[in-house]
């Protein structure tokens, strides 16, 4: 079963031209799905019938695997046996029938303007490091890239004379996003001192190094996140990603387009990005208060 998971994987990685941390993940998910059935004494993939996957969704509901996690895993179940009924090594796909479990709407976690603040003023610019973290908190909430591509930036990717940064993007799909002066203020400053005692004869041009002047690995920014998150004193958990949907949250709450939003984010669909319009409903109510024509009227009364 070991070599139908690593066919499977070249597939993804040759045919579909996925990043690796989705192959990767793939790969975690489908060796759990190959152990369990092991344990069921299934060692042939022509044994395997829905009520054997069945199984399996129960016993990570047992093991309190969350709706969105459980989707997840039968995402890749029925994609896998959906392959090795292409390649002929299964007459029928067992997982095509099986229903995902209903997933909750579950609300991005993000920061308030207030906070948001507040955590860029954290790392101490004075510092060489302090510099570099200041400038990657402000290029990440001015753009919403993901981990990946906040890591991955080159310099030639800086187009800040046109205000721009070029992203390469999951499925190697670049975008263009506007990058605001403070942003951009401070990638400049980094760029003209600590990134030049950063680097090191080895150093290629990647944007934001680390101590040994290479590339920050995903772990590596978020240690430097959490830092800054536990001085800053905010309680909320945030991780990385809580930047992006901090970034989307903020713009639309300010008006801007849910199209153009997807545009930045990278969203092939638009129904990812319709979960960041859970406005506050407060603010909502304010809005209409202040613009609603028949509210004008009434408050002047």
């Amino acid at each position: 079963m070991e070599q139908y998971i690593d066919d499977f994987l070249n597939f993804l990685m040759i045919e579909r031209n996925l990043a690796q941390n989705s192959i990767q993940a793939y790969a975690t998910d489908l060796v759990d799905y190959v152990d369990f059935l092991n344990d069921e004494n299934i060692i042939d993939m022509h044994h395997v019938e829905p009520a054997h996957i069945s199984k399996y969704i129960v016993s990570l509901s047992k093991k309190d695997f969350s709706s969105f996690s459980i989707a997840r895993k039968l995402s890749a179940i029925r994609m896998f046996h959906r392959f090795l009924q292409g390649e002929h090594e299964q007459e029928t796909n067992p997982a095509e029938n099986l229903t995902f479990p209903k997933l909750s709407k579950k609300l991005p976690n993000v920061l308030s303007h207030a906070e948001m603040q507040h955590l860029l003023q954290q790392p101490d610019i004075t510092d060489k490091f302090g510099l570099r973290d200041r400038a990657m908190l402000e290029f990440a909430y001015a753009t919403g890239v993901r981990v990946t591509e906040l890591i991955s930036a080159k310099l030639p990717d800086l187009l800040f004379d046109e205000q721009l940064v070029q992203v390469m993007g999951k499925g190697s799909k670049m975008r263009i996003i506007p990058v605001g002066e403070s942003a951009i203020r401070y990638v400049l400053d980094y760029c003209a001192t600590s990134r030049t005692l950063l680097s090191r004869a080895s150093t290629d041009d990647t944007l934001f190094l680390n101590h040994h002047g290479k590339r920050l690995s995903r772990m590596g920014f978020w240690k430097i996140l959490k830092k800054h998150v536990q001085n800053s004193g905010i309680k909320k958990q945030v991780s990385p990603h809580t930047l992006r949907h901090t970034f989307a949250t903020h713009l639309i709450e300010g008006g801007a387009d849910l199209r153009a939003v997807q545009e930045m984010l990278g969203h092939v669909s638009i129904s990812s990005t319709q979960i960041y319009t859970h406005l506050d409903r407060d603010y909502l109510r304010e809005v209409h208060r202040t613009f609603h024509p028949r509210e004008k009227y009434y408050r002047s009364l």
